[in-house]
């Protein structure tokens, strides 16, 4: 006999409920972040599924550190978006700063994303590296990754000055995503 699916078995697709636009923009006028100074960025990117078609019924959440590498702070890091119809999602922040790792070791300025869509039993997750950063070449995690995948975490600057990151969830090129 089966049973029918319930909602604790599956992801989505109930972002209509939780999903609030104002979430994308961490620096919005009204919001916590409003004062805090930074180099404002604006991170965006498209999902897409294992045949590359785009992913529309998608949650994508970030959390990052302040622009001093901080959690600790006033800075509010979390944000969230559902994708649009083509898959797009897009944040505006302010680019994090290095994190202090064990040691005296730092970690490279990053963002973690967490994804949530239909299908899925649980969340996957990933993280935002910036192309270009020093320390990307002594992140401990960001070398985890074999080299030849590295590229599906790097987010490139576009011409307009913000970053992307296109996240495939599986096939030729997928996103590499973490065991949590």
């Amino acid at each position: 006999m089966s049973l029918p699916a319930t909602a604790s078995q599956t992801a989505g697709p109930y972002w209509h409920l939780i999903d609030f636009p104002e979430w994308a923009d961490l620096l919005r006028s009204n919001g916590p972040n409003a004062a805090i100074e930074g180099e404002r960025i604006a991170i965006e990117g498209t999902v897409t599924d294992g045949d590359g078609a785009p992913c529309a019924d998608v949650m994508v959440e970030i959390w990052q550190a302040d622009p001093a590498g901080s959690y600790e702070g006033e800075f509010h890091g979390y944000g969230r978006c559902g994708t649009d119809k083509d898959g797009r999602f897009r944040f505006v922040t302010l680019k994090p700063g290095p994190v202090r790792a064990e040691g005296n070791a730092f970690q490279a300025p990053h963002v973690a994303i967490s994804l949530f869509a239909r299908g899925l039993l649980k969340q996957l997750v990933t993280r935002l590296y910036f192309a270009g950063e020093k320390l990307n070449e002594q992140d401990a995690i960001l070398n985890a990754i074999p080299a030849a995948r590295r590229g599906t975490v790097i987010a490139q600057r576009a011409t307009d000055g913000s970053w992307r990151l296109d996240l495939r969830l599986q096939g030729e090129s997928e996103t590499v995503f973490f065991e949590v």
